[in-house]
């Protein structure tokens, strides 16, 4: 058996290591996996490593600088070229892997949200005093009936209108064209309605009091005078809302907004009436987030014709978008590593690769594969994560295709000296790293870029700008700020 599956082995086995024996079975673990490099000592060495930092390679052996161990050999009979490893036929079939195809396929997106029913705030009739005057009587409403259109609210007494009809009636009666135009003209000053006039004008009687009324049907929102009540000009009377349509406003996560579009369909259930759903689009996606929540609401507007939908109702909603071709991989061939997305790559007779990828959607098991794999080639489904263990104990990086890169990554900074130099290792006492909470200690960091290291020799003060990866911190940045502590 190689060493190669010997450590396969032992990841399958950690488990029950750890079950059985605890912190015995991980010692035992570490201390096989450093003596298999003695088992093997013939065949071409490629470099060496340290198991618990496997990304930097040496190309000498000895100690390990980040642990009290040896290096440990990567030869070049234990399969692949470096980049990729080579895994035994019964080795695959003891883990049970499954490779699948990378393949385009027409998906939708599909989000599952939950929203309440609003009134529409379109649809809203507020009633005003033209005058001011007195409240002599108020009808049998209260907030929250359903009214129809012109339906009667109060009676108000407006002195003005009444010194104003007696005036235009008196005029009329002299047959004077031009002083009856403008006492009508008085009338509409004094905010007689034009309904009023034309009665006026019709019966010839002036009317001391004017009945309020409702200009639309709906729900009375609020109903602010009581008889007996003094009103000034402009004075709030009623509200009403219409019920012809009702808002449906949907709260959906902020990261699934981007996926969303005005005119988009959706599909609402209620719980008040179950087996029954409706249909309606997307009309407005609103500009303010909720902090708290982290969403962001989306509108529809509901016809409701026979007053089944009564706002503050909840309804269940899918909201669907166009379906359109992707590239897609199965959901679980994916590895997240909480700062990137990983697939181990099927190349064939054996051979298998990290490849990074960037992600997309999500709909029925599948993954949207917007860059890093190209369609027809094929990702382990089943048993990656233990290949993606392997490949990290062989010091394999991931390959990255350049649209997945990122920029402008922040950079943590702290002071420290210098205490050893060594090929692309600082070994360096520092301070704190404020920004990662990271308290000061001496530690070895690699540096992105050998160039950096030139003139700088051991005991120089330096500033570093160090930036996150998933095999540690790495140097990308160093200036000298003098050889003195």
């Amino acid at each position: 058996m190689t060493f190669r599956i010997k450590r396969l082995a032992l990841l399958i086995s950690l488990p029950v290591l750890l079950t059985v024996t605890g912190m015995t079975g991980l010692a035992v673990l570490i201390s096989t996996a450093q003596a298999q490099p003695a088992e093997q000592n013939e065949g071409e060495v490629l470099y060496w490593y340290d198991p618990m930092y496997p990304q930097q390679r040496f190309d000498a052996p000895g100690p390990s600088p980040f642990m009290d161990m040896d290096l440990v050999p990567r030869y070049a009979d234990e399969g692949g070229d470096g980049a990729s490893m080579v895994i035994d036929p019964s080795v695959m079939q003891n883990l049970g892997m499954r490779i699948t195809s990378v393949t385009r396929e027409s998906i939708s997106q599909t989000v599952e949200a939950v929203g309440t029913l609003t009134f529409d705030e379109r649809d809203v009739a507020i009633v005003q005093a033209r005058s001011g005057g007195f409240v002599e009587k108020v009808y049998d409403r209260a907030p929250e009936d359903v009214i129809t259109k012109n339906a009667p609210l109060a009676d108000l007494f407006v002195p003005e209108w009444s010194a104003a009809q007696e005036e235009y009636l008196a005029l009329r009666g002299i047959n004077e064209p031009q002083l009856l135009a403008a006492a009508r003209h008085r009338l509409r000053l004094a905010g007689v309605p034009s309904d009023v006039i034309a009665e006026l004008e019709r019966s010839g009687k002036a009317k001391s009091t004017w009945t309020i009324t409702s200009p639309i049907g709906g729900v009375l929102r609020s109903l602010d005078v009581r008889e007996g009540m003094t009103l000034a000009t402009g004075a709030s009377l009623a509200r009403i809302n219409g019920l012809e349509n009702v808002w449906l406003e949907v709260a959906v996560p902020e990261a699934q907004v981007a996926n969303l579009k005005v005119g988009q369909t959706i599909e609402a259930r209620l719980p008040a009436y179950p087996g029954d759903s409706l249909e309606g689009s997307i009309e407005a996606i609103l500009p303010q987030a909720n902090l708290d929540s982290r969403t962001v609401r989306v509108r529809i507007e509901l016809p409701n014709p026979d007053q089944r939908l009564h706002p503050g109702m909840t309804a269940d909603v899918t909201l669907i978008r166009d379906t359109d071709e992707a590239l897609v991989v199965p959901t679980e061939a994916l590895i997240r590593t909480g700062r990137r997305t990983l697939v181990m790559l099927a190349e064939g007779e054996g051979k298998f690769r990290p490849v990074e990828v960037q992600a997309g959607r999500e709909t029925e098991g599948k993954t949207e594969v917007l860059a890093g794999l190209e369609e027809g080639q094929q990702v382990v489904a089943s048993g990656q994560f233990l290949l993606d263990s392997e490949a990290s104990l062989r010091g394999l990086t991931a390959q990255q295709d350049q649209s997945t890169q990122t920029t402008g990554t922040a950079l943590h900074e702290a002071e420290g000296t210098i205490v050893s130099l060594e090929d692309d290792m600082v070994g360096l006492s520092h301070g704190p790293f404020k920004t990662l909470n990271m308290p000061g200690m001496t530690m070895a960091f690699p540096v992105t870029d050998k160039s950096l290291l030139e003139g700088l020799t051991e005991g120089d003060r330096v500033r570093v700008g160090v930036s996150e990866s998933d095999e540690g911190l790495v140097i990308e940045q160093i200036e000298q700020l003098g050889g003195q502590p």
